[in-house]
């Protein structure tokens, strides 16, 4: 590693002012020099939304102390990398890292993440990245046993680079630093949400819906990330933008195209 610092990028979509960054700036701190841009809202399941319709508005932040160069967005997490690596930082940043996220980020819900998409945007880009989420949906969760290994898995990255087009998803499970397994390196687990629109009326009689849904987990082996946290290990899911069945392509060939 050269003698400068490594830059070390930060985002996600909880907003600026959520817990979960503030801890994964503390776990980065020692490890290279930090520029932080995130939502100035709650960004969670927007995906890899982009805004096009609206101006972008960004702002500098102190929420971090005057050691750490911290902008709030108006746009979505995604928006938030691309502002990053256009207007503020003056070198390609060393490691990108996004989180850490209140609640599971594991098998599907990698794909309506907006903690995910900003890491993707960053790995879109050339950057290594990693995605972070703590399986604890309350706004007090507590981050604290998770920041040594969140500074661990970071280092790692930092020292050993990423495959090309490649990232990192890493869900840690919600227990006490005490009771953390390990880390399993693993594949996605099947999984789907069973949704359902609840139908409501608003005060003025007006018909609405609400989203709700039960998660309902297809695959229970023991080498995914759901088997992992649930048994109490930290997941670490090598991720690809490239989303091309690949499987599939000899058998369309064989189609009647025309």
């Amino acid at each position: 590693m050269s003698k400068e610092r490594p830059l070390i990028l930060i985002s996600n979509d909880d907003g600026i002012t959520a817990p979960g960054i503030k801890a994964l700036v503390e776990a980065m701190k020692p490890l290279g020099d930090l520029v932080v841009i995130a939502p100035d809202s709650p960004q969670s399941g927007m995906g890899h939304a982009i805004t096009i319709t609206r101006p972008l508005r960004l702002h500098k932040s102190n929420v971090f102390g005057d050691d750490v160069l911290a902008y709030q967005c108006s746009g979505t997490p995604a928006d938030c990398v691309k502002l990053a690596l256009d207007k503020v930082v003056d070198r390609k940043p060393d490691l990108l890292v996004s989180g850490i996220n209140h609640g599971s980020n594991a098998s599907i819900n990698v794909l309506y993440s907006g903690t995910m998409s900003a890491a993707v945007e960053g790995a879109i880009d050339g950057l290594n990245a990693i995605g972070f989420s703590l399986c604890d949906y309350s706004f007090e969760a507590n981050f604290e046993p998770c920041k040594s290994f969140v500074r661990k898995i970071a280092k790692n990255v930092l020292e050993q680079g990423l495959p090309n087009d490649t990232l990192l998803n890493v869900n840690i499970p919600n227990v006490s630093e005490t009771d953390l397994k390990g880390v399993k390196v693993c594949r996605q687990a099947k999984a789907k949400w069973v949704e359902e629109f609840d139908e409501r009326r608003d005060p003025n009689g007006r018909k609405y819906f609400w989203l709700t849904g039960q998660f309902s987990l297809l695959d229970h082996d023991e080498q995914t990330d759901e088997w992992a946290l649930k048994n109490d290990y930290i997941s670490i899911v090598p991720v690809q933008f490239d989303l091309t069945a690949y499987k599939a392509i000899d058998k369309l060939k064989n189609w009647a195209w025309t």
